[in-house]
């Protein structure tokens, strides 16, 4: 997820560059959902795998 929250924040600063506004605006929020999402999800794989192995 983050490698593909790194790829459209690219996308988003190149447009950003040649003045596709638009284009970037849509490609940063794609870029922040995502990381935000992989965020959560590296947390909480993060804290289950964290648990005592059952005897």
């Amino acid at each position: 997820m983050f490698y593909w929250a790194l790829m459209f924040l690219v996308v988003a600063l190149i447009a950003g560059i040649f003045g596709l506004t638009g284009i970037a605006a849509i490609a940063s929020e794609v870029a922040w959902i995502l990381f935000v999402v992989g965020l959560i999800l590296a947390i909480v794989f993060f804290v289950i795998g964290r648990k005592p192995p059952k005897l």
